[in-house]
């Protein structure tokens, strides 16, 4: 594993998206825990796509338009829930646990990181563009090669994500005493998962 290799997949993983503004606005809402339960649910989903990837379901998605655009719309559908949640604060970005309501559970939590993540057919696809960039042509075991750069992939996304998560708890005790600044950040939150929702419905594969 290269540092060329480790520098890119940081900047990759640093990128805002999906993965980002949930983990974000989870952790901004429900402190650096449920931050936590958001990284990994999203972590445990890059996996996924990367085991996809390696099983061949990459080709499959790029192949056949209708799987892709079922997969597609699916994420783009669950993303518009998710800006509307958020706007109404009754999604991620919803402090009012605070007082004493009802939170989300953690299972909650890591399974719709998941699901955002599980719902967007590109990730498959951006392992097999990317992975092989790093996989010299004389390459012993390429297979192999390429399941390590995977997993290692993997655990940048973690780490990435765990620090937005650290970034996002360590303030979120001067944004949640200010019901305008919490106002703005859903507005800000809801749009955001909007944008991704328009990107996504253009993408193709």
């Amino acid at each position: 594993m290269t540092p060329e290799f480790l520098l890119t997949a940081l900047i990759v993983c640093l990128a805002p998206g999906i993965g980002v503004i949930y983990t974000l606005s989870t952790a901004l809402g429900g402190g650096l825990r449920r931050g936590l339960l958001a990284a990994v649910g999203c972590t445990i989903v890059t996996g996924f796509h990367l085991l996809a990837a390696l099983a061949g379901l990459a080709a499959l998605l790029h192949a056949s338009a209708l799987a892709f655009q079922t997969v597609k719309f699916a994420g783009v559908a669950y993303l518009l829930w998710m800006a509307w949640t958020t706007l109404r604060g009754r999604g991620t970005l919803d402090v009012q646990a605070d007082t004493g309501a009802k939170r989300h559970g953690a299972l909650v939590i890591v399974w719709r990181g998941i699901l955002l993540n599980l719902l967007n057919p590109k990730l498959p696809i951006f392992f097999v563009a990317f992975l092989p960039q790093f996989i010299p042509a004389d390459a012993a075991a390429p297979t192999a090669l390429m399941v390590e750069l995977g997993l290692g992939f993997v655990a940048m996304t973690g780490l990435v994500m765990a620090g937005y998560a650290l970034a996002a708890g360590g303030v979120r005790v001067w944004i949640t005493g200010n019901e305008t600044a919490m106002r703005w950040l859903r507005r800000a939150f809801a749009a955001s998962f909007a944008a991704l929702a328009a990107r996504l419905a253009t993408e193709r594969a």
